[in-house]
């Protein structure tokens, strides 16, 4: 028939529907092994007794389609005769396109090895080293796939990656200057890593802010704080301001200032000494060690002085409460009276008369 010898834009109707066929084909193609992959393959590595190959199917299953997909749209353009320009515009397209498919089949893998393997071994390790170095390798990894696979592209299609690398060198003063911050950050993190001020999981305050350390990265990390937000805090300011690690404190101390009545007697301040001292020995959540003090004869009453350490571990919260309850329980039984502002007017003239 005329219609599928007539030519339109270099290439005869039939030319033009034969590669519209393919396109039409390995997009069908995709789908169903997109289905194959959803349905059968992963119902056979469920059966499996490891995880790894489960991992590796779900990650890799849409590298693999689009690959597939790609190289056949590519192939119903090499069936048509195009303009120079646009022809060598397709293969460039596709030398960079096909590298970023492969890098990203790459980072998938990467990605079902640290699942699998990586982060169920540090589990394990009682080391949180591993578990503060996993997240950063992760993105290292990662971010060296990605500018391999841009780099090998540009190259495949033609593109002088040398001259750009060394437009990019004439600028690096520049970009040194505009990123001084982040290199700042960068070489806080290794900071933190070589000095282990701190580690996951640990409270801390700094710089005004407390809570529990959940990620340390190469730039930044991020500290939850008691109020349960999500704080991001930059390296550098773990090396230019005072880290205060409160997991780390061998113990809790407590100092309380207790005022009994004047009207309490020698023997009876002894007495509340000795309390004081029995329920801290008695308390399985304190130190054996506490100090205890008649340190002043205050404007209304006479003051002790009590000091305690809380074990580390133990709630202090809880503890206090338990502390607390006790003094007042056997003051209360002992007849020792805590004392309250009061004052005592003298009217002088009603005296003398």
């Amino acid at each position: 028939m005329e219609f599928f010898t007539t030519t339109y834009y270099g290439n005869t109707v039939q030319q033009w529907l034969i590669s519209l066929g393919i396109i039409l084909f390995v997009v069908l193609l995709g789908k169903v092994v997109y289905w194959l992959f959803s349905k059968i393959v992963k119902a056979f590595t469920r059966k499996t007794e490891t995880k790894l190959d489960d991992i590796i199917v779900d990650l890799i299953e849409e590298p693999i389609v689009f690959m597939l997909m790609v190289s056949g749209i590519w192939f119903a353009f090499t069936l048509l005769t195009l303009p120079e320009a646009f022809s060598s515009a397709i293969n460039n397209s596709l030398h960079i396109i096909v590298a970023m498919l492969i890098g990203w089949l790459l980072v998938r893998l990467f990605e079902a090895f640290y699942e699998s393997i990586l982060l169920p071994w540090s589990e394990k390790t009682e080391n949180d080293l591993d578990d503060q170095l996993l997240p950063i390798l992760r993105k290292g990894v990662r971010l060296i796939i990605w500018i391999m696979a841009i780099v090998i592209g540009l190259n495949n299609a033609g593109y002088n990656v040398g001259a750009v690398l060394a437009g990019l060198g004439i600028g690096g003063l520049a970009l040194a200057m505009a990123a001084k911050d982040t290199v700042s950050n960068i070489f806080g993190g290794f900071t933190i890593f070589a000095d282990q001020p701190f580690r996951i999981n640990d409270r801390v305050k700094i710089d005004g802010y407390d809570g529990t350390i959940i990620e340390i990265g190469v730039r930044s990390t991020r500290l939850k704080t008691l109020a349960g937000r999500i704080v991001t805090i930059p390296n550098s300011t773990f090396t230019d301001a005072p880290v205060e690690n409160v997991s780390r404190e061998p113990s809790r101390k407590i100092s309380l200032d207790l005022g009994l009545t004047y009207d309490t007697t020698a023997a009876s301040m002894e007495l509340a000494m000795q309390l004081l001292k029995d329920i801290n020995n008695e308390n399985t959540h304190t130190e054996e060690k506490t100090i205890v003090s008649f340190n002043g004869f205050g404007d209304f009453a006479m003051n002790i002085m009590f000091i305690y350490y809380i074990k580390s571990g133990e709630s202090i919260a809880d503890t206090q409460t338990e502390i607390n309850l006790e003094i007042l329980r056997q003051f209360s039984e002992n007849g020792l009276e805590f004392a309250f502002p009061t004052q005592t007017l003298y009217n002088i003239e009603t005296q003398q008369g």
